[in-house]
């Protein structure tokens, strides 16, 4: 089996265990950056075309990268179109980004969400921190990632400044409820084709709210309890998404989901708990990897 990985850098950690456990399992890896492939729309023949050459793998993992998912997404939809198997389809990348449309699907579903405002004006600010639970809340940009844009505002007066400020911009945020009792922790599960693989808790750095590992975090492996395990699952089925990262954070009211990554980092997760996270995801791909099976993971 031809397996494309759609990767900016060959010689992320990612992109390099993905390609070793391709290569492991007896298959033909191939690294393609995905920004230098063009898109021939062409009626009842559409094609891939990379240097020159038509692309038609049997499969892609598409690992693309957050400031480029408009034209990534387009490559990955191109490839649908082929009837090209792909571990997560397009439609499945674009609805986790939005991190506004991602929530308003999990919330149609019913699955734990920190309580969270959206508006456009300022005029009523009061209302809108009031959705958050009031001060201190965060404050995300919505097309934010790996904890870029999101603002912990500890006071009504900062609220309104960062608020203020970000609207002042022209940028969409959402308001959401801070979750004191986590301690500055959440947990990383990553879901594989239904199921949560692995799951890591992962603390912030001191007086960091943020859990993110690059930013100084720390990680250990953890047994997630039935309901964690669950919303996880019914996270990623929400989001139509085959391999993802779900965060979820241990609230008073149970675990509520902050994030859903369409492309998870795989160095903190195997490194933390041992498991050959990179071999599931191949595993996965030789169940279904089919000419023309494309799996319809959700709808909105």
């Amino acid at each position: 089996m031809q397996i494309t990985i759609l990767s900016r850098n060959s010689k992320l950690y990612s992109t390099a265990r993905l390609k070793e456990a391709i290569e492991k399992r007896g298959h033909e890896a191939r690294v393609i950056d995905y920004l230098r492939c063009y898109i021939d729309i062409e009626s009842r023949n559409p094609r891939v075309i990379y240097q020159g050459e038509e692309l038609r793998p049997d499969a892609i993992i598409p690992r693309i990268g957050a400031s480029h998912t408009f034209y990534g997404t387009a490559v990955v939809r191109q490839f649908e179109m082929m009837g090209v198997f792909t571990v997560n389809e397009s439609q499945g990348i674009t609805r986790s980004r939005d991190k506004l449309r991602s929530m308003q699907l999990m919330a149609r579903d019913g699955i734990g969400l920190p309580d969270t405002g959206f508006a456009h004006s300022t005029k009523d600010i009061n209302g809108l921190i009031a959705i958050a639970g009031g001060a201190p809340l965060v404050v995300k940009l919505i097309e934010g990632t790996q904890g870029v844009g999101v603002i912990l505002a500890e006071t009504k007066k900062a609220a309104e400044a960062v608020i203020e400020a970000f609207r002042g911009l022209n940028a969409n945020i959402l308001v959401q409820q801070f979750i004191k009792e986590a301690g500055g922790a959440d947990v990383r599960c990553f879901v594989v084709n239904g199921k949560v693989v692995a799951a890591m808790k992962r603390q912030g750095a001191a007086g960091e709210f943020r859990s993110n590992l690059h930013r100084g975090g720390s990680s250990l492996n953890i047994k997630l309890s039935p309901k964690e395990r669950s919303t996880a699952r019914q996270a990623a089925k929400s989001m139509g998404l085959a391999v993802c990262g779900v965060d979820i954070l241990q609230s008073n009211k149970g675990p509520v989901v902050m994030e859903v990554n369409s492309s998870p980092g795989l160095e903190g997760i195997e490194q933390t708990t041992s498991i050959d996270v990179a071999g599931k995801i191949i595993e996965y791909i030789e169940l279904n990897a089919k000419p023309g099976k494309q799996k319809d993971r959700g709808k909105g």
